[in-house]
């Protein structure tokens, strides 16, 4: 596969990673439907996104202990050595130290299901649910399963995702995109999207096909979107805090979440609640 160069602005900061994927400009159409679509009895429909209220300090608590959990479940997993009375998330780095073993530990983490953790998930598809105006699961139909996944990067790493739409995917189409902060998010390192992408038609999107992108030795699952015809792509960090959750429409592009301190990881969890039809 050839190698392109992402440019883009974070922030209204340039940044760029090489990726190496087949890419094209997509059909004229608009992906995101503006009727009867998880945002759209939303006053932000427009915009895409939202920061909301989604936990009391001790949910959040016990989430963060269940995500703990299961990082050290999956270290264990991989023979690797952890002190786990003295384990955090900001140091997992100094623990998992390799490119190998790292890339191991989060094909576990990625793909987890509401029974891996010891917290209610059930609770935030009502919670959620009540603010969008729209009944939500975490039964994802196609999958034959709920889907979690706990998102891992690194200090100075590359250990993102590309600029992308979930609703590339077919099981994506009909979902909210809901991001929670759980250990150093920050304005450096926080999810970037791009305010009102979602509303960018796909002759105007140039993007590799699913699986078709390659970063740092890593192939993801969904497209990555290298450009748009309007330029290099500017996102920002709408950086929610811890007890707050991120929503946005599956359509809207964002990723690139590079984590640019020098010495904590950044832990978050990642959840798609598809409508009830």
């Amino acid at each position: 596969m050839p190698n392109k160069t992402c440019n883009l602005y974070i922030d209204k900061e340039p940044y760029s990673f090489e990726v190496d994927g087949n890419f094209f400009w997509g059909e004229e159409e608009l992906l995101f439907k503006p009727e009867d679509n998880v945002i759209s009895k939303m006053d932000w429909k427009d915009k895409g996104y939202k920061v909301v209220n989604a936990f009391l300090e001790a949910e959040f608590l016990a989430l963060k202990a269940s995500i703990t959990k299961q990082i050290v479940k999956a270290i264990k997993a991989n023979n690797i050595p952890v002190n786990e009375a003295e384990f955090t998330l900001a140091k997992y780095h100094t623990v998992v130290t390799t490119d190998e073993q790292h890339f191991n530990i989060i094909d576990i983490t990625r793909n987890l299901e509401n029974e891996d953790f010891d917290f209610n998930i059930d609770l935030l598809t009502e919670r959620f649910g009540n603010i969008l105006g729209y009944e939500l699961t975490s039964w994802v139909e196609e999958l034959k399963k709920s889907h979690i996944q706990i998102r891992i990067s690194r200090p100075n790493s590359l250990d993102i995702n590309p600029p992308h739409r979930d609703g590339y995917l077919s099981y994506w189409e009909d979902i909210i995109n809901v991001w929670i902060p759980i250990e150093g998010c920050n304005e450096s390192t926080s999810l970037p999207v791009c305010s009102g992408s979602h509303l960018i038609p796909e002759n105007d999107i140039l993007r590799t096909e699913s699986k078709g992108a390659k970063i740092n030795g890593n192939v993801y699952y969904v497209p990555c979107i290298l450009e748009i015809k309007a330029g290099a792509i500017a996102m920002e960090r709408p950086n929610p805090k811890a007890g707050e959750a991120l929503l946005f429409t599956p359509y809207l592009i964002h990723g690139a979440a590079v984590n640019q301190t020098q010495d904590t990881t950044r832990v978050s969890l990642e959840l798609r609640f598809p409508k009830v039809k």
